[in-house]
């Protein structure tokens, strides 16, 4: 009998990386669960999801930290091998760069872009010896549109970084039978979020909800997305074409 395959989400104890969870635990994989703090609420996480399979941990780390990083994929290597890997972390801020601090700056560039970097170099070995491997990140809104974002620039720059990241590594992991691709979702309906202007602009005339993500990062990592690397698919009902 064939064993399941595996897949490491960070940033998944709630939210979209929770939906992608829940909708891989349902296609058959093995899930471990990524949380920087609140451990309550990935227990609960954990708890769910084993309503449908026993087959799901969670582990905490900062996946901004290099060393963290290592510990993780150390932790769910010892368990069996990374089939796929889903880069979910990432803060936002809404600010004027003039506004915007060094601190701030740093932190949501390492929260966006380098913590997809740190997980994807730390899961390419083993993907690379077993000749095997799918990662999708989760970039933003548009991210592969150079646009200007007065309020939103670090945030922009970095998840343009995963665009770029994606579409390097489709390339350099190609030959090693890995698939690398990228989701942009658009606005993801959280209570009254987002508020009606919002939605005025989106075509489909609604927000996205989580699952929607979640099918689309699945089947990017499933056969009959067997010949596709190196895309970013934007998932936000035609907003801000």
């Amino acid at each position: 009998m064939l064993s399941a395959p595996r897949a490491l989400i960070t940033g998944s104890s709630r939210g979209v990386g929770l939906a992608v969870a829940e909708e891989l635990v349902h296609r058959g994989y093995a899930v471990v669960l990524n949380y920087a703090h609140d451990e309550t609420t990935a227990m609960h996480a954990v708890e769910h999801l084993r309503q449908v399979d026993s087959d799901v941990a969670a582990v905490r780390a900062d996946v901004t930290d290099e060393r963290a990083v290592a510990r993780l994929v150390a932790e769910v290597l010892s368990g069996g091998p990374i089939d796929l890997l889903v880069n979910n972390v990432g803060d936002f801020l809404f600010k004027p760069f003039v506004e915007t601090t060094a601190t701030e700056w740093d932190g949501i560039l390492r929260s966006n872009l380098t913590s997809a970097a740190l997980c994807c170099r730390a899961v390419l070995p083993s993907m690379r010896a077993r000749t095997a491997g799918q990662i999708v990140n989760v970039a933003s809104m548009n991210a592969g549109v150079l646009r200007a974002k007065p309020n939103t620039l670090p945030y922009a720059i970095a998840n343009a970084g995963v665009v770029l990241l994606t579409k390097t590594l489709a390339v350099t992991e190609g030959r090693f039978g890995i698939r690398v691709n990228a989701v942009s979702p658009g606005f993801v309906a959280t209570g009254d979020y987002p508020p009606q202007d919002a939605r005025r602009q989106i075509p489909l005339g609604r927000a996205a909800f989580a699952s929607e993500i979640a099918k689309t990062i699945a089947f990017l990592a499933s056969d009959e997305a067997s010949y596709v690397t190196g895309a970013v698919l934007d998932v936000h009902g035609g907003a801000f074409l």
